[in-house]
């Protein structure tokens, strides 16, 4: 498969994830909605759009965002993700969306010690966890693929 095929594969299936979330799912009563990983606010845009009546919160490296879907100075936090991820210990989030992969296997693994930690960490129970990595942990329940989800490609989840 070219790059640009896996690519459009990776942003449909994240779009059809995070629709069937807002759609058929729901998100907890409370919550804010965060960001991992913000790149040029594409998906932040989209979940504006999804969760209107939530703030939503993006963390990335740097503000490289396009004008037209950065996030207002208070609901972005820059820095190490895996640093400043941590300040949203114990919030409550309804969702977390994380899309950091490099498709470097070495550099995944060292993102995967520490992210489906951090993800449980800001998640409230009953809330969603949505990844282009697999976020292995006991306190995730990986949710059924979707039909229009190539297997292995993105992942749902919901926190115990």
């Amino acid at each position: 498969m070219s790059r640009l095929d896996t690519f459009i594969n990776r942003m449909s299936a994240q779009r059809d994830i995070l629709n069937h979330v807002a759609r058929d799912l729901g998100l907890p009563p409370q919550g804010d909605v965060l960001e991992v990983g913000l790149g040029n606010g594409r998906t932040y845009s989209h979940l504006r759009e999804l969760f209107a009546d939530r703030r939503a919160i993006a963390f990335d490296r740097a503000m490289n965002a396009h004008r037209s879907s950065a996030p207002h100075e208070d609901d972005f936090v820059m820095g190490e993700i895996n640093e400043t991820g941590l300040r949203f210990a114990g919030t409550g989030a309804a969702l977390v969306h994380a899309d950091i992969g490099t498709g470097y296997p070495d550099k995944d693994a060292i993102t995967l010690s520490w992210l489906p930690q951090m993800v449980v960490a800001m998640l409230q129970s009953g809330g969603y966890a949505v990844s282009g990595l697999p976020l292995e942990h006991p306190e995730l329940d990986e949710l059924p693929r979707l039909p229009t989800v190539n297997e292995g490609r993105y992942f749902m989840y919901r926190k115990l």
